[in-house]
C-alpha cells in the first residue's frame, strides 16, 4: 500500500524546499539501510495519514466529556476509540492513551503511586534498566531512592535471589520490572510475589514487549502488575507515544497523574493514530507478524552465534538480541560505527559482564517482509564487516540491494 506524502503533492516543496529536502533525505535513509534498532519500526500508511490529519489542530486538555476547551466532540470520539481498543486488546480494566512517550507514562505511574523520597526497586542501569529506572540524570533518580537489582553475569538472566533479598532488605514502595535490552520473557508472577511480600506496588515497564503481547507472542504483564506502562511504537507499530494500563481501582489516580499533574493538552492526532494501531494489532495478520518477529530474532541470533559473536543468554524469546562482538576482535562502540558505515543501523547496550555490546531488533525488517533466509544473510554480512572480510563501502551496496527487494512502503 503506497504512502501518500504532502511532498508528492509539492506542498512542502513550494513552501519550504529546505525542510522538504530533509524529509526526503530521511525517507531515502530509511529505505536504503537496515533498521535493526530494537525500538524502531515502520508504521502503516493509515497511521501516518492520521498523524498528518486535521486532528493535529485541536486543543483538548482533559478527558472525553470533560475538556477545558470547546469543540472537542469529534476528538472525544477518537480518544474513546483508542481507550476501548486498548482495553480490549490487552484485557485491561482501564487505559490512559494520553502519555506523550514511554517515559511520560512511567513518570505518571510514579506520580500516581509514590511520593518523593520513596524507595523503588528496579533493574540497574548497567544491567539494562531504563533512564526512568533511577538514572541520576533523570527525574526518577532525583526524586526517588532507587535500589538496583541485576543480572547473573554468567547466564545473563535476572537474578531472582538478589531481587527477593533486596526487596526484603529495603521494603520498597514499588517494584519495577522491565528492561530496554532483556532478550528473554520476564517472570511477572515472580515479581508479583516479591512485591506482595514487600507490601509494594508492581509497575511493569513493558515498552519493548507490548507489541508482542498484543500479537500473542509474549506473556502479558496486565494480570500481574498494578500499573503497566508501554509505548505505542516499537513492535506495536503505532505512532511514537505512550500508554498506561491499570485496574479500575487506580484509574482515577492514573488519569489525574497524567493530566493535570504531568501533562497538559493531549496530542489528538497521535491519540487517533494509536487507535488505528490498536485496531491493526487486533487482527490475525498482526498476530502472524508478531510471531514472525520472534522467529526472525531467533534466526538472526543463531546466525550471529554461528559467526562467533557471544549472544547474551544464548538466544532470545523476543524481538531483540544483545551480543558481544569482542570474539571478532572489536568492541561494541567501534562495531556500531563500522556497521553504520555499512548501512546496518543498530545500538550499543550494557552487557551483564560489564562491557558494551550490541543491541539489535527485528521488528522493522519483519514489517518489510524479511524472513529467516534474510536474517541468515544479515548475520553473515554483519560478522564479515566486523572481521574486516567485507569493506563497509562494499557492504553498503549489498544492504542497498537487499532493502530494494523489501521496501518499507512499496509504491
Amino acid at each position: 500500500m503506497p504512502v501518500s506524502h504532502a511532498l508528492e503533492a509539492d506542498v512542502l516543496w513550494r513552501q519550504d524546499p529546505e525542510l522538504a529536502d530533509v524529509l526526503l533525505g530521511e525517507r531515502e535513509r530509511q529505505s536504503t539501510t537496515l533498521q535493526l534498532i530494537a525500538a524502531e519500526n515502520f508504521t502503516s500508511p493509515a497511521v501516518l495519514a492520521t498523524l498528518g490529519s486535521p486532528l493535529a489542530n485541536k486543543y483538548a486538555e482533559g478527558y472525553p466529556g470533560n475538556r477545558y476547551h470547546g469543540g472537542c466532540e469529534i476528538v472525544d470520539a477518537a480518544e474513546r476509540l483508542a481507550v476501548e481498543r486498548a482495553k480490549a486488546l490487552f484485557g485491561a480494566e482501564h487505559a490512559n492513551v494520553q502519555a506523550h512517550s514511554g517515559s511520560s507514562a512511567v513518570l505518571a505511574a510514579y506520580a500516581a503511586l509514590l511520593r518523593p523520597g520513596d524507595t523503588v526497586l528496579a533493574l540497574g542501569l548497567p544491567h539494562g534498566g531504563h533512564l526512568t529506572h533511577g538514572s541520576p540524570a533523570n527525574f526518577s533518580g532525583r526524586w526517588f531512592d532507587f535500589v538496583g537489582y541485576g543480572l547473573d553475569p554468567e547466564s545473563g538472566l535476572v537474578d531472582h535471589e538478589q531481587v527477593r533479598a533486596l526487596a526484603r532488605a529495603h521494603r520498597p514502595k514499588a517494584v519495577v520490572c522491565g528492561s530496554i535490552s532483556y532478550p528473554r520473557h520476564l517472570d511477572h508472577a515472580f515479581f508479583r510475589e516479591v512485591a506482595d511480600e514487600a507490601g509494594a506496588y508492581l509497575i511493569a515497564d513493558a515498552a519493548h514487549p507490548m507489541g508482542l503481547v498484543a500479537g500473542g507472542a509474549a506473556p502479558s504483564p496486565v494480570p500481574y502488575a498494578d500499573i503497566v506502562c508501554a509505548t505505542t511504537h516499537k513492535v506495536l507499530r503505532g505512532p511514537r507515544g505512550g500508554m498506561i494500563l491499570c485496574g479500575g481501582d487506580l484509574a482515577e489516580r492514573v488519569d489525574r497523574a497524567v493530566f493535570p499533574f504531568t501533562q497538559g493538552g493531549a496530542q489528538m492526532h497521535t491519540i487517533a493514530a494509536k487507535a488505528v494501531a490498536f485496531g491493526e494489532a487486533a487482527t490475525p495478520a498482526f498476530a502472524a507478524y508478531a510471531h514472525q518477529v520472534v522467529a526472525n530474532a531467533r534466526a538472526l541470533a543463531a546466525a550471529l552465534s554461528a559467526e562467533g559473536l557471544a549472544v547474551t543468554t544464548g538466544g532470545t524469546d523476543t524481538h531483540l538480541i544483545t551480543a558481544d562482538p569482542a570474539p571478532l576482535g572489536v568492541d561494541g562502540r567501534t562495531a556500531r560505527g563500522r556497521l553504520a558505515a555499512a548501512g546496518l543501523v543498530l545500538d550499543c547496550c550494557a552487557l551483564p559482564h560489564g562491557v558494551r555490546g550490541l543491541r539489535l531488533g527485528t521488528a522493522a525488517v519483519t514489517t518489510q517482509g524479511m524472513g529467516a533466509r534474510e536474517m541468515a544473510y544479515v548475520g553473515g554480512l554483519l560478522a564479515s564487516v566486523l572481521r574486516g572480510g567485507t569493506d563497509p563501502v562494499s557492504a553498503r551496496e549489498d544492504v542497498r540491494e537487499l532493502c530494494a527487494a523489501f521496501p518499507p512502503y512499496p509504491r
